[in-house]
């Protein structure tokens, strides 16, 4: 009988969009993927926070903290939209994103594999796919904030919501992409990472991105009818694949 290696699914920003997430979730199911890793933004800016948290703990493995996790989570941010996702969110799951890791690390077919949300030194520090190699190569360092161990040669994150694979240096840098804002192709973005999960001997691995088609339309009801903040640009957003503010933190 032949052995089929490992594949983790590894999902990323959600964003309280329920029907990309159960879309995604959905096609991991048929393919027979039984571990899934969310790398974070659980809540905010879509409308079912609250849901889709609740399903992302209900799903996934592990999680890590982003941002938006973060911020909802802290309260110090007083604008409307922010506390109005907070509203939605109750103090339990706020507690739940309060406290989430900052990142996950195993091995994989004889690598160190490295998951966080933003970057190697915060969930607020954005790495574009555009930014030169030695910031690329930054990723894979040990900080304060990924915690001292084996340095990795395979690092995945998500922030961006826009996905990539990048080899350079003998390692591996890739983005997720988003499942439920992706700012690239208007399909929810998820990962895919095959091998020998958690052996240190030296055997095949991959990583592919996957693109899932939603009911994008259905996302933008759900917003209305929950009446969410700044619904014009999340819907133009969903949409187009087109950011309301290419400057502005995603």
């Amino acid at each position: 009988m032949t052995i089929r290696p490992d594949r983790i699914a590894i999902i990323s920003d959600p964003h309280g969009n329920l029907p990309a997430l159960e879309a995604t979730l959905a096609d991991i199911r048929s393919r027979g993927i039984e571990r899934i890793l969310c790398l974070g933004d659980l809540a905010g800016k879509g409308p079912s926070g609250a849901e889709v948290v609740d399903l992302c703990r209900n799903a996934c493995e592990a999680t890590v903290q982003g941002n938006w996790d973060a911020g909802l989570a802290d309260g110090a941010d007083a604008h409307p939209t922010v506390l109005w996702h907070r509203e939605q969110l109750g103090i339990e799951r706020l507690a739940y994103l309060r406290d989430l890791p900052p990142a996950i690390t195993f091995a994989l077919s004889g690598h160190v594999v490295r998951l966080f949300h933003a970057s190697q030194q915060s969930v607020h520090h954005r790495v574009r796919l555009g930014d030169p190699d030695v910031v690329h190569l930054a990723m894979f360092d040990n900080t304060d904030f990924t915690g001292s161990g084996p340095t990795p040669d395979i690092v995945g994150y998500g922030d961006i919501h826009m996905g990539y694979v990048k080899a350079f240096s003998g390692k591996c840098l890739f983005n997720v992409g988003s499942v439920g804002n992706p700012l690239d192709i208007t399909e929810a973005c998820y990962a895919i990472i095959e091998g020998w999960y958690d052996s240190k001997e030296a055997a095949p691995w991959s990583v592919n991105l996957v693109r899932v088609p939603y009911d994008i339309e259905e996302a933008i009801r759900q917003a209305e009818a929950a009446r969410m903040p700044e619904l014009p640009a999340y819907a133009n957003e969903l949409r187009t694949a087109v950011y309301r503010g290419r400057q502005a933190a995603v």
